[in-house]
C-alpha cells in the first residue's frame, strides 16, 4: 500500500500521524511524507541569467534576500518532514519512508505529487496551521479531498486508550460506492477487537406535521420506512458477510434523517475512531461529513487506470 502524507507540523497534522495506528493500515506501507512552505522562490538573480531584464542593485540585492529567505522556509519544511519520518517509524518500523520538501499552494502540490507517486491513500490533518475552528474543514483538506483520485483521509486525533476496541462507522446506502468502500474496510489490517458500524439513514418521505393531522399519510410513511429498512437489510447482507469472514464484528444500525446528519452523530454516540465513506455513493454527504465530524473521515475512491 502507497499512502502520501501531507505534513505542515501543526497540530491538527501532529494528530493525523497518531490517527493512522487506528486506522487498520498494514506493516509494510510505503509511504511519502511532503512538507510545504506556502512560498514563492525566484531565481536567486535576475541579472546574468539569461534574462533581459536588468535591475539595479538594491532590488537585485532585495530579490537575493527574498530569495534566501524563503529558501530557509522550504528548508524548515523539510525538518518538518524528517520529524514526521521520525515518528512514523516509532509506530510502523516496518514502514519503507521517504520525505520531500516543496514550495508553493499545498493543495496543488499535494494533488501534482500525488499524480507522480500514484498513492492508494493521501492523508491530510483536517485544519492548517491558521485555522479557525475545529469544525471548519482547511482549505488545503477540502480541495484535496474534492479532487483526488484516490482515497483520502481527513484525520483528527482524539485521546485513545490502547484497551478500548477500534470502533469505525461506514456509510451504508447498497450503492456499489458503498459496497466498495467495505470491501476496502474489510482488507484493512485491524486490531483485534475492532468494531464496525454500518450506519444506514433512512429519510422521512412525508412531512412529519402532515403526519400528525392525517392518519393515513402516517400510517403510509410508517409502511414506507419499514419498507426501506427492510430493502437496506438486505441489501447489507453481503456486506456484512464479507466483514464477518475477516473476523470482524460488524452491524447494521438503521436510523431515520439526512445521512449527513445520521453519519456524524451515530459515530459521535458510538464514540468512533473514524467514518468511512465511498466518494460517490451518497452524493455530498462525505463532504459534509469530513467537515463537521468529530473523528476522522476517510473518503474511498477506487483508483482506476489513467
Amino acid at each position: 500500500m502507497k499512502i502520501l502524507i501531507g505534513y505542515d507540523g501543526s497540530k491538527s497534522a501532529e494528530a493525523a500521524l497518531d490517527d493512522l495506528q487506528h486506522a487498520g493500515l498494514p506493516a509494510d506501507c510505503e509511504a511519502l511524507v511532503l512538507s510545504i512552505a506556502e512560498v514563492w522562490l525566484p531565481l536567486q538573480s535576475l541579472n546574468g541569467n539569461g534574462s533581459n531584464i536588468k535591475l539595479d542593485a538594491d532590488t537585485e540585492e532585495h530579490l537575493r534576500k527574498h530569495f534566501e529567505k524563503n529558501k530557509r522556509a522550504v528548508g524548515e519544511a523539510e525538518i518538518f518532514a524528517r520529524h514526521a519520518k521520525d515518528r512514523l517509524l516509532a509506530k510502523f518500523p516496518g514502514w519503507k519512508i521517504n520525505v520531500e520538501a516543496a514550495y508553493g499552494s499545498p493543495g496543488w502540490e499535494i494533488l501534482d505529487k500525488a499524480d507522480v507517486f500514484e498513492p492508494d491513500l493521501i492523508v491530510v490533518g483536517s485544519e492548517g496551521r491558521t485555522a479557525v475552528g475545529h469544525f471548519c474543514l482547511g482549505s488545503i483538506s477540502n480541495k484535496v479531498l474534492n479532487e483526488a483520485k484516490c482515497s483520502v483521509r481527513v484525520a483528527r486525533g482524539k485521546i485513545k486508550f490502547d484497551s478500548l476496541p477500534v470502533r469505525v462507522v461506514i456509510g451504508f446506502d447498497g450503492s456499489t460506492g458503498a459496497k466498495a468502500t467495505v470491501e476496502a474496510v474489510a482488507a484493512r489490517q485491524w486490531r483485534e477487537h475492532c468494531e464496525i458500524r454500518l450506519v444506514a439513514a433512512c429519510n422521512q418521505v412525508a412531512p412529519v406535521a402532515i403526519e400528525r393531522f392525517v392518519p393515513p399519510i402516517a400510517r403510509w410513511v410508517k409502511d414506507e420506512v419499514k419498507a426501506v429498512s427492510e430493502w437496506i437489510k438486505r441489501l447489507a447482507e453481503d456486506s456484512l458477510r464479507l466483514l464477518h469472514d475477516a473476523e470482524i464484528a460488524a452491524t447494521l444500525h438503521i436510523t431515520a434523517g439526512n445521512p449527513k446528519r445520521v453519519l456524524i452523530e451515530e459515530a459521535q454516540k458510538w464514540h468512533a475512531d473514524s467514518i468511512f465513506v465511498g466518494a460517490n455513493s451518497i452524493g455530498s454527504t462525505s463532504s459534509a461529513v469530513a467537515a463537521r465530524a468529530h473523528c476522522s473521515v476517510e473518503v474511498v475512491r477506487i483508483k482506476t487506470n489513467q
